[in-house]
């Protein structure tokens, strides 16, 4: 199992463990099962019982293949809508624990989930899902064509989070603080900011971390200058070790 590291703006590397292959595969597989069970409730069993395979009898070739082929759409655009509305996990991702995420710390959105699904077409699905099983083996972040494309990864939920953040920080000698609005934060506050952006990052949700960020700088008035939520939070904690310590 490999790490992805994302590296703060404070210099300070935070490691995600990668999915691994297995767990990909146990995901995709779960992800079949449902779609399985999809065509099962409506081809075998619905169409029959409501008469509705009847009709389709009564219709030319034509029109029972653009009838299937409706019906299809759901098994077909599965992944893509299913990454988009739960945040890059489908059922099988969330059995397993494991999501998408963008390699730069960023919540991946719609055009990274299209990207790989796009890819699923000649890597994944039939035969040629040989062609994203070499990819995850040989890739040093366990990336199939796909992910490379989109700059995305897979990471595991369910595994411990090497982290070291905690209110109380080492703060280098020439560190240099971004934000001198956190001292309007009082040590209450920072040990729910730190209790929260620890939950928050163990499952990677970005939508609490934005969340978090908002309060922050409603409360204190900063202005944020990071990349990123995560980026901002880790920075906001250091700079509050500083001030508090040099006070």
């Amino acid at each position: 199992m490999s790490q992805l590291s994302i590296t703060t703006t404070q210099n300070v590397n935070i490691n995600f463990n990668t999915a691994s292959v297995g767990e990909r595969i146990l995901a995709y597989l779960l992800d079949v099962v449902v779609w399985v069970a999809y065509v099962i409730v409506f081809f075998v069993v619905l169409f029959p019982l409501t008469g509705f395979e009847r009709v389709i009898d009564s219709l030319d070739g034509w029109s029972q293949n653009a009838v299937y082929g409706f019906f299809f759409l759901p098994v077909m655009f599965y992944t893509l809508y299913m990454e988009s509305f739960f945040e890059g996990q489908t059922i099988g991702k969330r059995v397993m624990k494991t999501k998408v995420i963008k390699i730069d710390g960023y919540q991946a959105g719609f055009g990274d989930y299209l990207i790989r699904w796009l890819f699923r077409i000649v890597e994944v699905s039939g035969i040629m899902g040989i062609v994203g099983l070499i990819a995850l083996m040989v890739s040093k972040k366990s990336q199939r064509i796909g992910d490379l494309a989109a700059g995305t990864a897979v990471i595991s939920l369910k595994n411990d989070i090497n982290i070291n953040h905690t209110i109380l920080r080492e703060v280098a000698s020439n560190y240099v603080p971004v934000y001198p609005l956190v001292i309007k934060l009082t040590d209450n506050d920072v040990r729910i900011i730190k209790e929260t952006f620890d939950n928050s990052y163990k499952v990677a949700d970005f939508e609490m971390m934005d969340k978090l960020q908002a309060k922050i700088e409603n409360v204190t008035g900063i202005k944020s200058v990071s990349r990123n939520s995560l980026a901002f939070v880790d920075t906001v904690l250091e700079d509050y070790n500083y001030y508090t310590r040099n006070m």
